[in-house]
C-alpha cells in the first residue's frame, strides 16, 4: 500500500521516508531532455505580462521554461492553460517547418526561456537521435490529445445545428439514437449511469487479454463554491473542461462517465498499478492547469481515489471501496489522488 500526493517524491514505505521519482508530466522533460535543450538554446529573460507569441503567427522557435510561468490563450471558449518550470511549448514548429500559432503566450511572471531554434533541434537529432526520439513520440501523444480537444471544443459550438441536421438525415435510425442519448450525459458528451451499467454488462466480451480492471473516481474540489463565485455558466464550463481530461486520459478500450454532479469515472484496462498511477496523475496534472477566463483568478482542482479492481467482485464493491481513497485525498485538501494496488 503507498499513499501517493500528485506531484510529490515522498512514498511512506514500510515506515521509512523513501524518495521516488514522479512520472513525467505531459509536457515536462526528462533530465537527459532538459540538459540537451539547455546547450542548444538561447537564453531570454520575459517580463511579467510579455507576449512571446500570437495567434495566427508563423512558429519558428520552442520554447523551454527555466523559470516563471506561461499562460497559453487558445480563446473560442478553450480553457487556457499554465507551463510552468521544465516544461515545454511551441515545439510543433520544429517537427514540421513553420506552424500557426494556435494560441497566446504571454508570461504571468517575470521568466526566464530557453529558445530552440530548428537548425539547433536537427543538430541535436544528429547527435542524440534516441533521446530525441523518445521526446517527440510523446510530444506528439500530447499534441494529438490537445488537437483533438481543441477541434472538439470548435464543434460544440455548432451543436444544436449538428443534432437538428443529424435527426432529419438519420430518421430510419431513431430507436438507435434515442438509446444512445439516453446513456449520454447531455453537458459533457461522456456517457452516464445508465451508459455505464450497458458497459458493464457487454465488460465480459471487451476485456483486452493481459490487462487489469481499475477504476478512478473523480470529484471536484469545492465546486459549490465555484458555482457560487462565478455562476453556473462558468460552473458548467469547468464541467465540460474537466470531461475533456477525463476523455484525454481514456484509451479506446475505457469508458469516462460523469456519475453525476460533479464526480466523474474512469473504467479501464491497465497493464498494472503504476499505469493506473500515471493515469490520476495525468488528470490531477491537467485540471490543475486550467484557467477559464470569464472568472479570473480560478483555480480548479480535483480529488481521484483508484484501484485496481478483482472482478469476482461487482460495481458496488469497486464504487465504495474507490470512494472511501477518493474521501482520503478530500480529507487532505483535495488536488490530488490516493491509490490502491
Amino acid at each position: 500500500m503507498s499513499i501517493k500526493q500528485s506531484g510529490s517524491n515522498v512514498t511512506p514505505i514500510g515506515g521509512h521516508v523513501s524518495r521516488v521519482r514522479a512520472p513525467l508530466l505531459p509536457r515536462e522533460l526528462s533530465e537527459r531532455e532538459l540538459t540537451l535543450f539547455v546547450t542548444a538554446s538561447d537564453r531570454r529573460l520575459i517580463r511579467n505580462g510579455e507576449v512571446i507569441f500570437r495567434r495566427g503567427e508563423l512558429g519558428r522557435s520552442m520554447f523551454v521554461v527555466e523559470s516563471g510561468q506561461i499562460r497559453l490563450e487558445f480563446g473560442d471558449g478553450v480553457p487556457d492553460k499554465l507551463i510552468g518550470s521544465r516544461e515545454f511549448f511551441g515545439e510543433l514548429t520544429l517537427f514540421i517547418g513553420d506552424h500557426t500559432r494556435v494560441a497566446n503566450a504571454v508570461a504571468t511572471a517575470d521568466s526566464v526561456l530557453h529558445v530552440i531554434e530548428q537548425q539547433s533541434f536537427e543538430r541535436l537529432l544528429d547527435t542524440e537521435p534516441r533521446v530525441l526520439a523518445q521526446f517527440m513520440r510523446r510530444s506528439f501523444s500530447y499534441l494529438v490529445a490537445s488537437e483533438q480537444q481543441l477541434i472538439a471544443s470548435l464543434k460544440r459550438r455548432n451543436e444544436d445545428l449538428m443534432v437538428t441536421l443529424d435527426s432529419l438525415r438519420q430518421t430510419q435510425t431513431q430507436l438507435s439514437t434515442a438509446q444512445r442519448l439516453v446513456q449520454t450525459d447531455e453537458l459533457t458528451g461522456l456517457c452516464n449511469r445508465r451508459g455505464l451499467y450497458m458497459f458493464l454488462e457487454q465488460l465480459g466480451v471487451s476485456r483486452l487479454e493481459g490487462t487489469e480492471l481499475g477504476l478512478l473516481l473523480i470529484d471536484i474540489d469545492r465546486f459549490k463554491q465555484i458555482n457560487d463565485r462565478c455562476g453556473h455558466l462558468i460552473g458548467d464550463q469547468v464541467l465540460r473542461a474537466i470531461s475533456e481530461e477525463v476523455q484525454n486520459a481514456a484509451s479506446p478500450c475505457d469508458l469516462p462517465c460523469r456519475l453525476g454532479g460533479d464526480e466523474f469515472a474512469l473504467l479501464t484496462q491497465v497493464t498494472g498499478s503504476e499505469e493506473l498511477e500515471s493515469r490520476a496523475a495525468q488528470i490531477v496534472s491537467s485540471v490543475r492547469s486550467l484557467r477559464f477566463p470569464g472568472c479570473d483568478g480560478l483555480k480548479v482542482s480535483v480529488s481521484i481515489g483508484a484501484q485496481l479492481c478483482a472482478e469476482t467482485t461487482d460495481w458496488a464493491i469497486w464504487y465504495s471501496d474507490t470512494d472511501c481513497l477518493l474521501y482520503e485525498v478530500k480529507g487532505r485538501g483535495g488536488d490530488g489522488y490516493r491509490s490502491l494496488p
